[in-house]
């Protein structure tokens, strides 16, 4: 399969920046659907280079083309990107979509039965698939409990890496290692250091980290260990000025960026 145009678009940015930050919306998580609209504007405005769209339960149909299309009469250029929760997380409004496989899952279901399900209607309103590996860290939130995963164990760097790498092997281009977004759960903190160098080390791919990533400090943590793309949706969703924080969390990924390709 042909790179296409968003892939191209981060690839060049890694290249340039040496790293990104995506901001996640979940419509239902926000008061009203405008609410979601204004607050990805902002992230885009304070620098947020991407924008995913998307979430485990009730992010479809009218709310996530009301939405979609609202985020992207907003934010022009910047790529709207889909973060489906199941067949139906999909809009005609996106300009791509995690074509995402979750490679801990006990339900095959979602390592290839949902994607096959999907596949026919994702061609048919030419929405570009990015082949996305995805791995759910404990305590992994409602992803985890949604995606029947088997979580990868904290303290267990080593099968986290290796579920990349075989997710590298099947042809992902993109991996993500994720903790879930259930704030309640967030005490225990992102994904650890530990297992985000070892999946750094195991790929040659862009290495995607969300989930947990709270403060300033966490980001930056979550940087030097070895993430290319930070993504993240309740710290800024929840921050009470959306462009104040992004604007933040930008400049620490335009420093720890630098760092990585000086």
């Amino acid at each position: 399969m042909k790179i296409g145009k968003v892939e191209k678009y981060i690839y060049d940015t890694l290249e340039r920046k040496g790293a990104m930050l995506f901001m996640l919306v979940d419509p239902v998580d926000y008061k009203n659907p405008d609410e979601a609209v204004r607050t990805a504007d902002s992230a885009v405005k304070g620098g947020a280079d991407l924008i995913l769209i998307g979430g485990s339960i009730g992010a479809q149909g009218s709310l996530l083309d009301y939405v979609s299309k609202g985020i992207k009469d907003k934010i022009g250029d910047v790529p709207l990107v889909i973060f489906p929760g199941n067949i139906a997380t999909i809009s005609q409004y996106a300009d791509a979509i995690y074509f995402m496989s979750l490679l801990n899952a006990r339900n095959p279901y979602w390592i290839i039965q949902a994607q096959l399900l999907s596949a026919p209607l994702i061609h048919q309103l030419k929405i570009e698939p990015m082949p996305v590996g995805y791995i759910v860290v404990h305590p992994g939130g409602t992803v985890g409990w949604v995606g029947d995963a088997n979580l990868v164990p904290r303290e267990k760097p080593k099968i986290a890496a290796a579920l990349a790498t075989a997710g590298e092997y099947l042809g992902n281009r993109f991996i993500v290692t994720d903790v879930g977004s259930n704030p309640a759960l967030q005490h225990s903190g992102p994904v650890p250091s530990a297992i985000i160098r070892e999946v750094k080390k195991a790929i040659s791919v862009p290495y995607i980290v969300g989930g947990g990533i709270t403060t300033a400090d966490k980001l930056r943590t979550v940087y030097k260990a070895g993430a290319d793309i930070v993504q993240i949706g309740t710290a800024i969703e929840k921050s009470g000025d959306a462009l104040k924080r992004t604007k933040l969390f930008s400049k620490i990924t335009a420093e720890e960026g630098k760092k990585k390709i000086s």
